[in-house]
């Protein structure tokens, strides 16, 4: 069995409660507030910022060049590509550039970009990736499942499309290739810390649609 599916099977419980969650669920069936999809959406865009510094430094980090040259341009596309997604969303809103820069980062915000940022910078090679790779995979899954359920709602028909596309999908096949070629070099106890990693960010992910549902806010 490769590791990554190791990986998948240790959050089957997480990943099962995200496609129950109300946000996503609302995506599918059209019946999420769009107050708390546009929530959702400044905040991502917000974690993106975060999201490629940390990539960044897992490239910076990585020992194979066509590694460093991946990771790189996965940080850079989550600057670009998918900032051009949330940019288009935010006309709709009548939200400006600047407007959405000025957003506070939300509590789960925070603490979930933190926790990337120091696993990347700190942490050994093999964790980092472990550490970023869910927010990779439970978003590809998530795109296909509601791909294949549909939408009636063409605002979150687009962003479902993103994720469930084949382009999507290669980038994170490609990280996953790299994540077990990692692992099978690694001892018991490596592969059991990227498993701590990999489950402890898919449960931020879950946090993340809780977090654009409710429209979190700081309590003081």
């Amino acid at each position: 069995m490769a590791f990554s599916q190791e990986l998948w099977q240790s959050i089957g419980p997480v990943y099962a409660a995200i496609l129950r969650h109300p946000f996503v669920r609302g995506l599918m069936d059209g019946s999420l507030p769009r107050e708390s999809f546009q929530f959702y959406a400044v905040q991502d865009a917000l974690y993106l910022r975060e999201f490629a510094r940390a990539l960044s430094l897992v490239a910076a980090r990585a020992p194979e060049d066509s590694w460093i040259i991946m990771f790189n341009e996965h940080a850079a596309g989550a600057l670009k590509v998918e900032r051009a997604l949330h940019e288009s969303f935010f006309k709709e809103f009548g939200m400006t550039p600047d407007a959405v820069a000025a957003t506070p980062m939300a509590p789960t915000n925070l603490a979930y970009t933190s926790y990337l940022l120091a696993v990347a910078y700190g942490a050994p090679y093999h964790e980092a990736m472990a550490a970023v790779l869910p927010c990779y995979w439970i978003y590809w899954e998530v795109g296909r499942e509601l791909e294949r359920a549909g939408s009636p709602d063409p605002l979150y028909t687009r962003w479902i499309a993103t994720y469930a596309s084949d382009e999507f999908g290669d980038v994170v096949r490609a990280v996953i290739d790299a994540t077990n070629r990692v692992a099978v070099r690694l001892s018991a106890a490596e592969r059991h810390a990227m498993i701590r990693h990999f489950v402890t960010t898919s449960r931020y992910e879950w946090m993340f649609w809780e977090m654009g549902y409710r429209r979190e806010a700081w309590p003081l």
